[in-house]
């Protein structure tokens, strides 16, 4: 789910987690409906954009407290859970470390190990990557790819690269609607052949439409402009497409 801040994401991913009421419409998840909420939230774990525990806790005691909470009693069974999520999030070796000791990816690791606990069929990630440096990001991006094997994996996120790399089916939303959904190659089918970039000096940067620009690179003294545009654009060669490019569009066209 790609969208700017402020577009409904997170009260989407809150409505499927069932942490508000469905008001409108309708959700299922085969032959489960969310007019049952009951039946639905054994299906679902959720790691919100802000999570955080008791800074004193060890990451086990969270992970522990997390497990009864979701009604794992039994012993023996949570201590195999907790390993198991631990392992899968690569965190093991930090078991006994206390929440304040840990880096933000490690965090959002710990967010995901919770989101994990139950052996969910749907996993809801909302802003996955906010506050992480660049390489926790990419780590974060293989962690979820990795958990995704056995289950559905619902994203929402403002930042591009989360889904280019990892998710296989995309929807746009702005302003509390879903613009477009479908799969990565048909989100790029959207901009094929209206991508395009040119090479040109400070002076022709300064006349091209702020409102066609995507990206602007120096080279040397010159600068590679990345613009969008369903006309041909003269001295320009056309380019593929990129999701960025996709989302750029669409947004563009939603608030014109």
């Amino acid at each position: 789910m790609l969208g700017p801040n402020g577009a409904g994401k997170t009260t989407l991913m809150k409505i499927i987690a069932t942490l508000l009421p469905l008001e409108e419409g309708a959700i299922s998840f085969g032959d489960i409906s969310w007019e049952n909420p009951q039946k639905v939230k054994p299906l679902i774990g959720y790691l919100p954009q802000y999570f955080s525990a008791y800074k004193t806790m060890k990451v086990y005691e969270v992970l522990d407290h997390f497990a009864v909470l979701k009604g794992i009693i039994n012993k023996e069974r949570r201590i195999s859970e907790l390993d198991a999520v631990l392992e899968n999030v690569n965190l093991y070796e930090q078991r006994n470390e206390k929440m304040k000791d840990l880096s933000g990816g490690m965090i959002r690791r710990v967010g995901i190990a919770q989101a994990l606990l139950g052996n969910p069929k749907i996993v809801i990630v909302d802003e996955p990557t906010a506050g992480l440096d660049i390489q926790e990001r990419v780590r974060f991006r293989n962690l979820l790819r990795k958990i995704s094997v056995n289950r559905t994996i619902i994203i929402s996120s403002h930042i591009v690269e989360d889904l280019e790399t990892t998710c296989d089916y995309v929807a746009m939303m702005n302003k509390g609607t879903i613009l477009f959904e479908g799969s990565r190659q048909e989100v790029l089918k959207i901009v094929d052949g209206l991508v395009w970039e040119k090479d040109v000096n400070s002076r022709d940067l300064e006349q091209i439409p702020e409102s066609k620009i995507i990206s602007v690179k120096e080279a040397g003294d010159r600068y590679i402009v990345r613009m969008l545009s369903q006309e041909s654009i003269k001295e320009a060669r056309r380019v593929h497409p990129t999701l960025e490019d996709a989302y750029l569009y669409m947004m563009k066209g939603d608030n014109h």
